[in-house]
């Protein structure tokens, strides 16, 4: 079902309730700033706690709302809104170009790991935190399973900007903020500190059978011995991230709860790493997998179970999955958060990990290992699996387990809080439908602008990702993908055709 097939009552119940749930955790939240119980306000003053956790939310909120922006975007024109929104166009001339979004989308990864982190430091509680009285069990739910935190982020710095990024794709990201964001993540990827995830996509399209398919121009000798040099560079980081980590598990100089023994808190890394990569690797597959005919989608019966959920009805399920499942992966990177932050502060006595320096260690408790880690072996490594072979990720019962998990979480509208502020950010932005300027599509198809569906690109190593809110579509879309066949087996044949092209040498 669509939205407007749902009950508007229970709708309204839910949103209320979930809008009070995190107004509760922020001033839990707030609380346990002010009451120096967070990491950071541990250290520097809660006025200045508060302002970085502030800023780091309404950047993770830019992140995700821009990358649904820059991808929706891909086959529109850039003539059609070049003179009404000229730093979208400016942001859109340069990831459309090439492999500019590809790029785009592994720095941006980093980026949004990365802040997740960064947030938790910020306002996440320390062991053992109390506050103004408030009952065991309800500080247990808010604060030792870390709802307060998960809802605050998910709600505020992401879910919300994806709803109004869904379908005011220009006028969100027509600011300087946005275009700022797009320039970061194209640095950090230029930086290399995550092209070991190139020697993964390597690997993989090898493994398929297949060719990554860049379409830039060939890169010259030196331009190579560069890239293979970040990669190197990258990988080294990587392992040096790992083991470092590692040690600091097994010596109990993390984060993690103190009644947690050492090796179980090795093991809980792993497992939280698996977990956040098939949730990762789960869109792509369920992306790549729904431009399939049925009879195409395999014979495993755990992938004809999936696929049977996924596309069950009008396909609502696609767009619940999405929403369940962001909360189910910010849910795991705060706990990784807590499992790989390391615990040891120098400015306190404390012994440095294996005797460096004290500004190196400093440097390490900003969570960066953590999330290099998180970054390329939990999330993008899965993804570009499951590009390759979306059936074969499909064909495990995990995947089927954690589709009705995060089916079941969206249904108790636990985050509908989230459209509460976006419509707020959305009155007050001024935001309107993409329609309002460049007309839909088939009104842009009547002006010989129409859109070129080659600009999506899909399979072996690309990171494209379902979009966050299919039912936000604009209704003449859901029409036509529900009832019109023939556009179906275009886009399959497209596709199709790509996999060919791709394919050969």
């Amino acid at each position: 079902m669509f939205n407007s097939e749902k009950t508007p009552a229970v709708e309204a119940v839910k949103s209320a309730a979930s809008t009070g749930a995190l107004i509760f955790s922020i001033v839990i939240i707030a609380g346990l700033i002010f009451t120096g119980q967070t990491s950071l306000a541990q250290d520097i003053h809660p006025v200045f706690v508060v302002i970085v956790l502030t800023l780091a939310v309404v950047w993770l909120s830019i992140v995700e709302g821009g990358q649904a922006s820059l991808v929706g975007l891909a086959p529109v024109s850039h003539d059609l809104y070049a003179e009404s929104h000229r730093i979208a166009h400016k942001s859109c001339v340069d990831a459309h170009s090439g492999d500019s979004l590809d790029r785009y989308l592994l720095g941006r990864q980093f980026m949004v790991v990365f802040i997740v982190f960064a947030i938790n430091i910020a306002g996440g509680p320390v062991s053992g935190a109390e506050l103004w009285g408030f009952p065991q069990w309800l500080l247990s739910i808010f604060l030792g399973v870390g709802l307060a935190m998960i809802l605050f982020t998910t709600m505020c710095g992401q879910l919300n900007s994806q709803v109004n990024a869904s379908h005011c794709m220009l006028d969100y990201l027509n600011t300087w903020p946005n275009y700022f964001t797009f320039r970061v993540a194209k640095a950090i990827e230029f930086s290399g500190i995550v092209h070991a995830s190139y020697i993964i996509q390597i690997i993989v399209a090898s493994l398929a059978g297949k060719k990554t398919g860049l379409r830039e121009r060939p890169r010259s000798d030196l331009q190579d011995l560069f890239f293979y040099f970040r990669c190197f560079m990258s990988l080294v980081l990587l392992i040096f991230a790992f083991v470092i980590t590692l040690a600091a598990l097994f010596e109990g100089k993390t984060t993690m709860w103190e009644s947690v023994p050492n090796v179980a808190a090795v093991v809980v890394f792993f497992l939280l790493m698996c977990v956040v990569g098939l949730l990762e690797g789960m869109q792509i597959a369920f992306f790549a997998v729904s431009k399939l005919p049925e009879d195409e989608r395999g014979d495993n019966v755990w992938a004809k179970k999936t696929c049977r959920l996924l596309f069950r009805g009008d396909a609502h399920n696609l767009s619940a999955f999405m929403i369940g499942r962001q909360l189910c992966v910010v849910s795991c990177m705060f706990f990784i958060a807590r499992v790989t932050s390391f615990d040891i502060d120098p400015g306190a006595g404390d012994a440095t990990l294996w005797g460096i320096p004290a500004w190196a260690q400093i440097f390490l408790n900003t969570g960066f290992l953590g999330a290099l880690i998180t970054t390329i072996l939990a999330s993008i490594a899965w993804q570009l699996v499951a590009s390759a072979f979306p059936i074969a990720f499909l064909s495990n019962p995990f995947t089927y387990v954690l589709l009705r998990l995060c089916l079941a979480l969206k249904a108790t509208g636990i985050c509908n809080g989230a459209y509460v502020i976006a419509w707020i950010h959305r009155k007050i932005a001024g935001f309107q439908r993409d329609e309002v300027y460049i007309g839909t599509a088939e009104e842009r198809r009547a002006r010989a602008k129409a859109d070129n569906l080659d600009k999506i690109r899909t399979g072996t190593g690309h990171l494209l990702k379902l979009p966050a809110f299919v039912e936000d579509a604009p209704e003449s879309l859901k029409e036509l993908a529900r009832n019109d066949t023939e556009v179906q087996e275009y886009i399959s044949s497209i596709h199709k055709q790509a996999d060919i092209e791709s394919s050969k040498p």
